[in-house]
Order: C-alpha cells, then sequence, then structure tokens
C-alpha cells in the first residue's frame, strides 16, 4: 500500500473569501484529484473523505476544500448557485497549479450532486488541462449548456433507485462529446447509504482516475 503522508492545509484565495481544504499527495503520485462536494456539504464529508482515501491508497492525490463558507452555506439559493460554485473550482485549480509539489501532475474532479454541475462546468473552461471528470449522484443537468464543451473523459455514477437523476444523467450523456461512461449502481439510492454502495462508487471512481491521470 502506499505511503499516505498528513494532509497540507490549502488556504484559496478566491472573489472575496478565503476557502479551506486539504491537499494530501502520496509518494510516487499519478495525478491530483480536486473534491466538488454536493449542496450542504463540505470537505469534512464522510462519504467524498472515503473515496479519498481509496484514491490515495492506489497513489492518487487528492484536493478536498470547502466551496462556501459556512455562512453562505446558511443560504439555500447559494447552494444551487452554480456559477459561484464554478469560480470557486477554477480558483482552487489555479491555486493548486501553483504548488511546486502538484506542478507536474494531471489534474481530475470528482463531482457529487450540485458539485459535479460545476465540474463539469470548470472542466469546459480548462478544456484538455481536466484529465478526467467522475460524478457521484451529480446534476449535470445543472450545466447543460456547456457539457458539449467538456473535453475530459467523464464517468457518471448513479444509484439504481435515483430514478430521477438517472433521467437526468442519461440526458446528459447524449450531450457530451468526450470520452464518457455511465454506471448504474443497483440497489443504491441518490447518498449511497446502502452496504457496499459507496465501495462500488470509489472502485469506479479509482479505476476512472488512475487510467486518466497515469
Amino acid at each position: 500500500m502506499t505511503s499516505i503522508p498528513q494532509g497540507q492545509t490549502a488556504h484559496i484565495n478566491t472573489d472575496s473569501v478565503m476557502l479551506e481544504g486539504s491537499l494530501i499527495i502520496p509518494d510516487r503520485a499519478r495525478g491530483v484529484v480536486i473534491f466538488a462536494h454536493g449542496s450542504g456539504s463540505g470537505r469534512h464529508s464522510p462519504r467524498n473523505k472515503f473515496v479519498a482515501e481509496k484514491l490515495q491508497e492506489e497513489g492518487v492525490s487528492t484536493l478536498l476544500f470547502d466551496l462556501l463558507t459556512e455562512k453562505e452555506d446558511e443560504v439555500y439559493e447559494t447552494r444551487f448557485d452554480i456559477s459561484l460554485l464554478t469560480k470557486r473550482l477554477i480558483a482552487a485549480t489555479k491555486w493548486l497549479e501553483n504548488q511546486p509539489e502538484a506542478a507536474n501532475l494531471k489534474i481530475g474532479y470528482f463531482g457529487a450532486s450540485t458539485g459535479a454541475a460545476a465540474a463539469l462546468a470548470s472542466a469546459a473552461k480548462f478544456g484538455s488541462e481536466i484529465a478526467a471528470v467522475v460524478s457521484r449522484g451529480g446534476r449535470p443537468d445543472l450545466a447543460w449548456d456547456l457539457l458539449p464543451k467538456v473535453k475530459a473523459p467523464t464517468l457518471l455514477i448513479v444509484g439504481g433507485e435515483d430514478d430521477v437523476v438517472i433521467k437526468l444523467n442519461k440526458k446528459a450523456l447524449q450531450e457530451i462529446k468526450s470520452e464518457k461512461k455511465l454506471e448504474v449502481i443497483p440497489g443504491a439510492t441518490h447518498l449511497f447509504e446502502e452496504p457496499g454502495a459507496l465501495e462500488q462508487v470509489a472502485r469506479l471512481a479509482t479505476a476512472w482516475f488512475k487510467r486518466c491521470l497515469s
């Protein structure tokens, strides 16, 4: 198993606030994944931390950070402000590119729920600079107009019992022109809380990132 170092605290300056995060770069890292969490969540999300730890074990670096401040997250409308979330993710990406230890690492995005829309919108802006995108229970429809501009190989993962989100992801898949795949995890609901469901998410995401970031 790869030796996992302690996380480096990230302080990311963006439009008007300072965002905090944690950057972990394992030995012989094979790329770095920036996590964009969903509405009402943050860098301490147990689901995202679980996936991040699995990636770290396989030598993939991770950056988990808060897209919103605590005060901003209290406002329901702000949680769904995809334009704002995208700007924050772009700022985090530029911050990461300026870190010497991450300078030569390919970058991927892991987005959950509304964070997936921000990940896809940001990937559309950066073009080929982003090497891979994985969406967990995502809302790619919230970045509808930008989907055809995404160049990164994109994996959409949804729960088999998450009927509305499955339909939205199937429609979004038709708009994405890059390499793409939809994985439906049988029996899983939106938060993948069922036994073994999140493990399947982590396994699929890890395989996707290892291939695209190597």
